[in-house]
């Protein structure tokens, strides 16, 4: 039996028990393999080290957020909203320049991470495409503006797809 999944809404906008992602991908463990992964393609993929090298030499901190996030943002525990509050990405990466390049490397690594750790070929498409479109709004190069999005804090900041 195929159950439909359904796309991943934004932490800011549902409940943990509203979004099945969290107990589709293997919960805190497979978030956690999961964010190994992305990190380790970031140290390893040429066309990443730009974004690593916006990064720390210590990325512990960094991945506990992510994991965090994902968390969260998958409909499991309310980690990241607790101890960070709302998420607000693209303010939290305007100090950092991110166009295409930046936007696709990050893409790159995530795809990969997901290849390796998510086994659910729907689940990963949808995953897929909702880290797509955040990438994609999270953009602050010059020659990408956000007309609809014209403040860093709408509330369709956080990751997820919210219309269908």
């Amino acid at each position: 039996m195929n159950i439909p999944v359904q796309p991943a809404p934004s932490v800011a906008s549902v409940t943990g028990a509203v979004n099945p992602h969290f107990g589709q991908i293997g919960g805190t463990e497979a978030i956690n393999r999961l964010v190994d992964r992305f990190y380790a393609h970031m140290d390893s993929l040429p066309e990443a080290a730009e974004i690593r090298a916006m990064h720390p030499a210590d990325m512990g901190p960094v991945k506990r957020v992510l994991a965090q996030f994902l968390t969260e943002w998958m409909g499991g525990p309310q980690l990241y909203s607790t101890e960070r509050g709302h998420p607000r990405l693209r303010r939290k990466h305007l100090a950092f320049p991110i166009g295409p390049a930046q936007r696709d490397a990050w893409m790159a690594c995530m795809q990969a991470a997901l290849q390796e750790t998510v086994a659910d070929g729907e689940l990963r498409r949808q995953l897929m495409g909702a880290f797509q479109k955040t990438a994609d709004f999270i953009r602050n190069d010059t020659a990408h503006a956000h007309p609809h999005h014209g403040h860093p804090e709408h509330p369709h900041s956080a990751v997820g797809p919210h219309h269908p």
